[in-house]
């Protein structure tokens, strides 16, 4: 059934549902579209509408070949909407689970075109702040890319930063998924461009792994693996490819390369990267073998016909869809760690930051002062032992008047004595 949508817009059917709202397809003045309606209880946010309003001419600005551009944001009566290009194909998350890996070629590819559409952003002052395969869409009526890899478009730009309204997220929330999430957004920090960076290259070891380098488990063990451990090495990765997700992987946003570098460097090792195939990844657990506690959670659910399968694997579905959904969820709110949780991790990034980045002269140092340190307290102990004896041997020593006096001193009887006390 069609629907009006503002004074421009009509709307036909709907082809995706988010939880930040529904995608439908439309017909603008030139030609179909497509429309993301936000939920009602976001369009009667006012301070949400005002940043809605606010962020029309940046979003609306934005255009690159990459980037599924926003034509338009209607705001009329309870309809929120942003009208954007309708692309003809599916997204990264329903390529990777259906088809698997990527080759390295391939995924490459995929993650050049990202960076690229992420520098257009960056330029003009926009943080993506959710970039994961679900919001990466393939392009299957463009031209393939090198290795016949689809060609990649990033959507969803400014639907994190719209729904972080102060009020909505202040000491309860953080807006992103969690494993794709920087350590400085789970530290507090504000989100920068870096952050985009953190969460391309966490996409670009799925595609190659098919799981991502800190997920799994309960969101709390993922937000501290973010903060606190190194990406694992893989076995059989080009190792052009592994200096590059190592470098935008730094715990340290500033150590990180520029979506422009990343995508350069991307763009320089296809070449070296022709023909190589899929990484070895290992076979899905069989449906018998029974799962630990930790995977039981994120186990496959099979409630029926028309309902959605959640899959067993890394990622930590916090708001799973009733229906299947080919657009995925915009964003997911979780919970945010307590102070206590948040100052622990912060301070352990810090010290292995530190450790990490102290020049060997300056480590050599520090343990020659803390060996200082420790031989001057045994010096003080053993002289103080020295004292003691030598206060034992006088006394030994004095006259005998003055051991008379002593042995007219009160007896104590301790435990254990045989004997009463001469």
């Amino acid at each position: 059934m069609a629907r009006k949508i503002g004074s421009r817009y009509t709307v036909h059917q709907v082809i995706g549902r988010g939880s930040a709202g529904t995608v439908w397809l439309g017909e603008g003045p030139d030609g179909p579209v497509a429309v993301k309606l936000l939920r009602e209880d976001l369009a009667s946010d006012q301070v949400l509408v005002g940043r809605f309003v606010q962020e029309r001419s940046a979003l609306t600005g934005l255009d690159h070949p990459n980037v599924v551009g926003v034509h338009d944001m209607v705001v009329d009566g309870s309809d929120l909407a942003l009208v954007m290009d309708l692309v003809r194909g599916s997204d990264l998350r329903t390529r990777l689970e259906r088809e698997g890996v990527l080759t390295p070629q391939a995924a490459a590819s995929v993650i050049a075109d990202v960076a690229e559409a992420l520098a257009a952003a960056h330029a003009a002052g926009i943080v993506h702040r959710d970039v994961k395969p679900e919001n990466v869409l393939l392009d299957l009526a463009a031209p393939p890319g090198p290795g016949g890899a689809p060609r990649a478009r990033l959507t969803d730009f400014g639907i994190a930063r719209l729904v972080d309204a102060p009020r909505r997220t202040r000491a309860t929330r953080i807006i992103g998924t969690p494993d794709y999430l920087a350590p400085e957004i789970i530290e507090g920090l504000e989100p920068r461009a870096a952050v985009d960076i953190y969460a391309l290259a966490t996409v670009l070891y799925e595609l190659l792994t098919g799981a991502t380098p800190f997920g799994g488990g309960h969101t709390g063990a993922v937000l501290r693996r973010h903060v606190t451990e190194n990406v694992p090495p893989v076995a059989g990765m080009p190792d052009g490819l592994w200096r590059i997700i190592s470098e935008c992987l730094a715990k340290a946003p500033a150590s990180r390369l520029r979506a422009a570098e990343l995508a350069v460097r991307l763009r320089e090792l296809l070449p070296e990267l022709a023909g190589l195939p899929p990484l070895a990844v290992p076979a899905p657990r069989a449906a018998e073998e029974p799962l630990t506690p930790a995977e039981a959670v994120y186990a496959e659910v099979d409630a029926g016909p028309g309902t959605h399968r959640r899959r067993r694997g890394p990622a930590v579905p916090l708001v799973p869809a009733p229906s299947p959904d080919s657009t995925r969820d915009t964003h997911t709110s979780l919970r945010r760690p307590s102070a206590e949780e948040l100052a622990s991790y912060a301070a352990e990034s810090r010290a292995q930051r530190s450790a990490a980045g102290q020049p060997a002269h300056r480590r050599s140092r520090a343990a020659r002062i803390r060996r200082r340190r420790t031989l001057a307290v045994l010096v003080a102990v053993l002289l103080l032992l020295a004292g003691a004896a030598a206060a034992f041997s006088a006394f030994a020593a004095e006259p005998p008047g003055a051991a008379h006096a002593f042995a007219r001193t009160p007896a104590v009887a301790l435990p254990g004595h045989l004997h009463p006390p001469v």
